[in-house]
């Protein structure tokens, strides 16, 4: 089997990129690197519990036939500083947006500090993955279509929610899909007959006070978006129902915490697919000829 050098797993919250580099000499296990956007595994236990599995699952032993190198950002600028140490050891570096907390400028970062990447697409319209198909470069992955299901999330929400008719969206505007989370539920809620505004938060203080101006204001429900609303779940879903405002996302595993829906990719199979595609690449699969996938399965 050829050996890679590194191959980098970005995950997160509904993120996963996957990374290819050098041959390495045969007596060396090959090296994955998975970035996160919270501070700890603990944190990160909902997905990372699922990588392991997923490549266990695949016959993998970490520490003996693979070597799973987790690290944690926290915070939005942090990817790109991450980057660099292993891009100057001729090694690749991993961003995450995910677009979470990488965004754009994670993204960026990972391009400008290593020639061997293996990124994701998050929808049809952009994201790291140049198109749905073959990625016609040394990266592939999967798309999210987050942004694309907008407006069906918004026509569920509506139905359980039926006097909806003024929305807030609650995003961190450090997010690199900021622009294009707001124009797709603009366009959503006004095929709708809905009135949309954004609140951004940038620090988990501002959470609480977010929903109060929702629930004072007298918004009718809150979708919740990014890497830092997800980091804060928790918080999230005590502040929605201490302020009794109706709340959204994309990501399944945020609703037992207090939010009333979410609507997106079934996540762990997303981490699942991941790995089995850098099982791929590990056998000598060539990134460039593995189509960027859409997601085959959804979460009510």
């Amino acid at each position: 089997m050829k050996r890679r050098d590194f191959i980098a797993l970005l995950g997160g919250a509904a993120t996963v990129w996957s990374l290819a580099a050098r041959a390495q000499p045969a007596k060396k296990i090959p090296r994955v690197g998975v970035l996160w956007h919270a501070g700890c595994a603990v944190e990160e236990d909902v997905y990372l519990s699922v990588v392991t599995k997923a490549f266990s699952d695949l016959g993998y032993v970490d520490g003996k036939t693979i070597q799973l190198e987790h690290r944690f950002t926290r915070r939005a600028a942090r990817p790109v500083s991450c980057i660099r140490p292993r891009a100057r050891r001729k090694q690749s570096g991993c961003d995450h947006r995910r677009h979470y907390a990488g965004g754009k400028r994670g993204q960026a970062g990972y391009q400008h500090n290593s020639d061997r990447i293996c990124s994701r697409s998050r929808s049809r319209q952009g994201g790291a993955g140049r198109k749905l198909g073959t990625s016609g470069g040394n990266d592939t992955g999967f798309s999210l279509l987050a942004i694309d299901l907008s407006g069906k999330r918004l026509e569920l929400f509506r139905e359980l929610v039926p006097n909806l008719s003024r929305m807030a969206v609650m995003l961190d505007p450090r997010d690199g899909a900021t622009s294009r989370i707001r124009s797709g539920y603009d366009k959503a809620a006004q095929a709708l007959g809905i009135s949309l505004q954004t609140f951004e938060v940038t620090t988990p203080d501002e959470i609480e006070q977010a929903f109060a101006a929702i629930s004072r204001d007298g918004f009718n429900g809150v979708t919740v978006t990014g890497p830092l609303l997800f980091n804060e779940r928790v918080r999230i879903g005590a502040s929605a129902l201490k302020y009794k405002v109706p709340a959204m996302t994309v990501v399944a595993e945020m609703v037992p915490d207090g939010l009333l829906l979410s609507y997106g990719q079934d996540i762990p199979d997303f981490f699942r697919r991941s790995a089995a595609c850098i099982d791929k690449i590990l056998k000598g699969a060539k990134p460039a000829d593995l189509p960027v996938e859409q997601p085959t399965h959804f979460k009510l």
